[in-house]
């Protein structure tokens, strides 16, 4: 099969951490762009990406790349790209999205009917049919216009990829499991380091942790759209799950944390951390942050602490702070990541982060203060070896 174009998207601010993801999954030929990664592939790319990537929200097939400042150029340029290579006589192919940005072209509405009528048209010249009954695999395609420049594509992922599965019951403000994965992987935090979330709402950061720890893919306990896709044999997606399965690690050690003040979230996390399978790599606890302690020397705490979006809750949210840099002053050779709105928190805190990420939690625009603490000493064998 021909090489395939596939673009993976993500919340802006944590593009790099996806390529490093792909990286890993042994792709090297990216183009990393503001909210997505594109990358050359082949056919085992599709279950590889959605089934392993831990931070993008979708795999998207790229269909093509064009310049469009009328309808008629949209329609034409549309028509003249390869659907045949890609969509069987029976393929449901709805046109599911379209964004427009600084472009000409600007009604999503018409932008949706225009593409729909033109892949309709190529239809009927493939197969020399007047009318599809839609009625096999689903191929949702999507369409972006970027000041006048217009990219299709067609989801391979179907329901988001922070769907994970795990997560029946979530807290307030639940944080995106993509972005938890996000949080921790930036934090470089690995299985044999002690990790804290006292802020763990429904566990969704320990819970990404531990599957990171334990090496378990976000995405083996769910369905793709692109499953049923005949251009990928049914004998890919069953080689990558089964590498998958083989490869999680169930007997690591690992030492995760989750404290709530709420016990009601705290059971809402551990019925979350079961569903996930990584109940026994997690200790959750009903606890205060005041109350924050630990018997390990080194470790990492990440959280996602209240925002205080409403003005109403800008003084509460400011003592909150004060209360964690006291708390946390208490780990003195611990590292801490916390991930929040508010550009005054260093001042709440206490101390200066070591770096300061800026990113996206949802539309919210987040600062990541990140405070380094001592390296742990290497172990004396590594030092003999």
């Amino acid at each position: 099969m021909a090489k395939l174009e596939l673009m993976a998207t993500s919340a802006f601010g944590i593009e790099s951490v996806l390529a490093d993801e792909l990286k890993s999954l042994g792709y090297s030929d990216l183009t990393v762009e503001n909210g997505k990664v594109t990358f050359a592939a082949d056919e085992y790319a599709v279950p590889k990406a959605n089934i392993w990537l831990r931070c993008a929200d979708r795999v998207y097939l790229n269909m093509g790349k064009f310049k469009a400042t009328t309808f008629e150029e949209l329609f034409q340029q549309v028509k003249g790209l390869p659907w045949a290579e890609i969509l069987p006589a029976d393929a449901e192919f709805p046109v599911a999205d379209a964004k427009s940005v600084k472009s000409k072209l600007f009604s999503l509405s018409d932008i949706q009917a225009i593409t729909k009528k033109a892949v309709v048209e190529k239809m009927k010249e493939t197969y020399g049919n007047q009318w599809f009954p839609e009625n096999g695999a689903k191929y949702p395609i999507h369409v972006s216009i970027l000041k006048d420049n217009v990219t299709i594509s067609i989801d391979t992922s179907g329901t988001g990829l922070h769907k994970r599965g795990y997560r029946e019951r979530a807290s307030e403000a639940p944080i995106k499991e993509t972005l938890a994965a996000a949080l921790v992987l930036l934090s470089k935090w690995k299985s044999d380091i002690a990790l804290i979330d006292p802020f763990c709402g429904s566990g969704t950061i320990p819970i990404e942790a531990a599957m990171i720890g334990a090496n378990i893919p976000p995405g083996l306990g769910r369905k793709f759209v692109s499953e049923g896709w005949h251009i990928i044999p049914q004998s890919s997606w069953k080689e990558v799950k089964k590498n998958a399965y083989e490869g999680i690690n169930h007997d690591v050690e690992m030492s995760i944390e989750g404290y709530d003040l709420d016990p009601r979230v705290i059971k809402v996390a551990m019925e979350n951390a079961e569903n996930a399978g990584v109940e026994d790599f997690i200790h959750f606890q009903a606890r205060d942050v005041k109350d924050l302690s630990s018997s390990k020397k080194y470790g990492k705490v990440i959280c996602n602490p209240p925002y205080g979006e409403r003005l109403s809750e800008k003084d509460s949210v400011k003592k909150l702070y004060s209360t964690m840099g006291e708390a946390f002053s208490k780990l003195d050779t611990w590292s801490y990541y916390v991930i929040t709105s508010s550009e005054e928190f260093e001042k709440s805190f206490g101390k200066r982060s070591s770096k300061n990420r800026k990113l996206y939690n949802g539309r919210i625009k987040c600062y990541f203060y990140q405070y380094f603490g001592p390296r742990p000493p290497r172990p004396q064998k590594d030092i003999q070896e």
